[in-house]
C-alpha cells in the first residue's frame, strides 16, 4: 500500500516524519494562520471562523468561509446580545473497504465566530445564505447607526 502526499516544491523528500512549525511558512498565507489558530487555541475551545465585514451601500454584508457544511445541520447563525453569532460543527468520515485493503479518513471540528452587530439593528431584517461553500449574512444598517459611525483619518508621523 503507498501513502499519497501532497507535492509541494520545498517538501524535504523522503524524511515526511518530521515536521516543523516553520514548514507553515512556506506554503500559503491561510496555512499558517491555521496553524497559529491551532498553536494558540486553547484545549476544547472552537476555532474561529474566517470572515470579512463590509458595507454595502446601507447594508452589512458578512462573509464566512464554510466548505463542505451542510447550512441545515451543520451551521447555526443566531444573534446573541446584540452580536452576531456563527457556530459550525464539521464530522465527515470516509471507509474504503477493498479486498486486500482498508482506508479510513475523517475530519472534524468545532467552529465559532462572534461579531457585533450596530445599534438598533433588527433580528427579523437579517439574512442569511448559503452558496458555493460561502456564508453570507446580510442587514440593513440602520441610518442612526451609520451617522455616529462616521470614520475618522488620523494622520501617520514617521520616526
Amino acid at each position: 500500500m503507498s501513502d499519497l502526499h501532497k507535492w509541494s516544491p520545498f517538501h524535504r523528500w523522503p524524511d515526511t516524519s518530521r515536521t516543523s512549525p516553520f514548514d507553515a511558512f512556506r506554503r500559503s498565507p491561510s496555512d499558517l494562520m491555521d496553524f497559529m489558530d491551532r498553536f494558540f487555541q486553547e484545549e476544547n475551545r472552537p476555532m474561529p471562523i474566517r470572515v470579512e465585514e463590509f458595507l454595502d451601500g446601507n447594508t452589512l454584508v458578512i462573509r464566512a468561509e464554510a466548505p463542505g457544511l451542510d447550512p441545515d445541520k451543520d451551521i447555526d447563525v443566531s444573534v446573541v446580545d446584540g452580536a452576531l453569532q456563527i457556530r459550525a460543527e464539521r464530522k465527515e468520515e470516509k471507509e474504503e473497504k477493498g479486498k486486500d485493503s482498508y482506508r479510513s479518513e475523517f475530519r472534524y471540528g468545532s467552529f465559532l465566530r462572534t461579531l457585533p452587530l450596530p445599534a438598533d439593528v433588527k433580528e427579523e431584517d437579517i439574512k442569511a445564505t448559503y452558496k458555493d461553500g460561502v456564508l453570507e449574512v446580510r442587514t440593513p444598517v440602520p441610518e442612526r447607526a451609520l451617522a455616529e459611525s462616521k470614520a475618522t483619518k488620523l494622520p501617520i508621523t514617521r520616526e
